[in-house]
């Protein structure tokens, strides 16, 4: 799977934005952003639709993310709602498809689902979202084949999966998704942030997204609808982290020293 994604949350929700944002994806994909995450909770399956119009045309596809609610994702609702997305996206295959959170769903119908739609080459492979390490625990003890993601909240300033989640993870080979890698802008408006871009030479958001891809096992996904942010964003890729600039992003924003609740937007 690439570390370096766009995403699409709250894409597909007004009308209007819909030229712009489906520029924006267009404009990534011509960059070679090589991933794309999307759910059908996203605009009631807007944004979906906003992917597939992306990607007509195009000889070659990234790769694809996207998501079932809990609601839907008992054994047959999982079934149908991943037909749904196909259709929505124009796709034969998701590449990678999850449960979007936990919620009420029974969790060993959904992964009996997620095998026959493996099965059946309606997706790749099938992972979880907003799950935490108990969480990931109860997934293991259903599916020790569970290594697709998990999805979860996680940057420089939301920092609690560090202390047992990502750990977890890690021993299992299983990558964790970073959503909202800049904290829906706040991390931007942080002045020791700005201070330390301005000395590696890039912007706060590439050395926000830079932090993460340098995390091992760590895949992100920052969403824009503007080709300048989606450029600055993929430029991440070129920064590079020397142990002395982690180190001062360790200072300014310190690792978790204890147990945290998992954390959901």
């Amino acid at each position: 799977m690439p570390v370096l994604g766009l995403g699409t949350w709250r894409m597909g929700e007004n009308a209007r934005r819909k030229p712009e944002e489906l520029d924006a994806l267009k404009y990534g994909l011509d960059l070679g952003y090589p991933l794309i995450d999307t759910a059908e909770m996203y605009g009631d399956g807007g944004a979906e639709e906003i992917v597939g119009d992306a990607l007509a045309g195009r000889s070659t596809r990234p790769f694809i993310v996207s998501k079932v609610y809990p609601h839907n994702a008992s054994r047959a609702g999982t079934i149908a709602a991943c037909e749904r997305s196909l259709k929505r996206m124009r796709l034969e295959r998701i590449d990678l498809y999850l449960l979007h959170w936990r919620s009420g769903a029974r969790i060993e119908e959904t992964f009996e689902a997620f095998h026959k739609l493996k099965s059946a080459g309606k997706i790749g492979d099938f992972g979880v979202s907003n799950f935490d390490l108990d969480d990931m625990q109860d997934a293991a003890e259903l599916d020790r084949g569970l290594n697709g993601t998990n999805q979860v909240l996680y940057c420089l300033s939301r920092r609690g999966p560090e202390f047992d989640l990502l750990p977890w993870m890690r021993k299992r080979s299983i990558p964790l998704m970073a959503y909202s890698p800049l904290d829906q802008g706040g991390l931007l408006r942080k002045a020791s942030l700005k201070k330390l871009a301005d000395d590696v030479g890039c912007t706060p958001a590439q050395l926000a997204l830079a932090w993460l891809l340098a995390q091992p096992g760590v895949v992100t996904i920052p969403k824009s609808s503007s080709r300048e942010r989606v450029k600055e964003n993929f430029a991440a890729l070129q920064v590079k982290l020397t142990p002395k600039v982690l180190a001062d992003l360790d200072r300014a924003f310190p690792p978790p020293r204890t147990k945290q609740p998992l954390e959901m937007l």
